[in-house]
């Protein structure tokens, strides 16, 4: 306990070792910060300005757009902040708190992927009950217990990991306060820890992967079975942004934290990390928009209604 209260900051030293590359980091960080909160918000206005996009589809589109604003600024401004001017130096408090919103957000977005693939499954396996049975009430709790999930998995791993003693180096090698980074710079034995963070992430990874696999395994048989090929188009046209969005969430989050070992590699963990924390939140508003008539089509009426005035 003596020790574990000596350390009153760590220093993140992610990608230090490339120092040419600093400059081109913080450009490249702060411009994706940049297009993640204008694209997400725009996609937030487009759905509130439009009420043909007010179903339940869209109302957890919104939601994931707010959480990955959120997920993106717990990371990417103070990421900038350490290539650009080299501030290291992270506080203890200021650690703990950018891990535990960090697996707040993190663990939230994967529980509304898992929402949005029951939505799918909803909407083309049953739809004639489909506005019965994803009423509001329902949308607002599978929300709310999402946000509810994220937030004890982050008070477990946050919890256990700042249980540990930091004696030794105060060195993070990482460029934020991940749980594999900050365990790893640990004096402690972590092998509970490390066994904790692989039964909770892992059952949450997998627990809600299946929710998208299963999901998904009856929505393309359904629109196998469909009898023209415009409602076969029709039906995978409103999933195929989702599913493009689990891939690459669900593919970087599983390689990271639901396999043993996971705090063995904090190298490799670095540019990986870069991936699911900052670029996938600025490719959703696209994948969504690109990939979504009403979308497309919201956003180009909004556009003449712009250029009229």
């Amino acid at each position: 306990m003596e020790n574990h209260t000596k350390i009153t900051e760590f220093i993140l030293v992610g990608f230090k070792s490339h120092p040419g590359s600093q400059l081109f980091l913080s450009v490249l960080f702060s411009i994706m910060y940049a297009v993640t909160v204008v694209g997400n918000v725009c996609m937030i206005l487009i759905i509130r300005m439009n009420s043909k996009l007010h179903t339940p589809m869209y109302f957890f589109l919104e939601n994931l757009s707010t959480l990955d604003i959120c997920y993106s600024s717990v990371i990417t401004p103070r990421a900038t902040l350490i290539f650009s001017l080299d501030r290291r130096n992270i506080s203890y408090n200021g650690c703990a708190s950018q891990m535990f919103f960090f697996s707040l957000f993190g663990t939230t977005e994967a529980f509304f992927l898992a929402v949005m693939a029951y939505d799918r499954f909803t909407a083309i396996c049953n739809p004639l009950l489909y506005q019965v049975i994803m009423n509001k009430r329902l949308c607002v709790f599978m929300v709310m217990a999402s946000y509810l999930s994220g937030c004890i998995n982050c008070t477990i791993q946050t919890g256990f990991t700042f249980s540990l003693s930091f004696c030794g180096p105060k060195e993070i090698n990482h460029f934020f306060c991940d749980v594999a980074a900050v365990m790893h710079a640990s004096c402690s034995d972590t092998l509970v820890n490390e066994l904790v963070m692989l039964a909770v992430c892992g059952s949450i990874i997998v627990g809600t992967a299946l929710v998208v696999f299963i999901s998904y395994a009856y929505i393309i048989i359904t629109i196998v079975q469909m009898p023209s090929a415009e409602s076969r188009h029709k039906a995978f046209s409103t999933c195929s942004s989702h599913m493009m969005t689990i891939c690459l969430f669900f593919g970087t989050v599983f390689f990271m934290y639901a396999q043993p070992g996971a705090t063995s590699s904090p190298d490799k963990s670095n540019t990986i990390s870069i991936f699911y924390t900052i670029v996938i939140p600025m490719l959703n508003p696209f994948i969504y928009t690109l990939r979504n008539k009403e979308v497309k089509g919201s956003l180009k009426k909004t556009i003449k209604k712009e250029r009229f005035f």
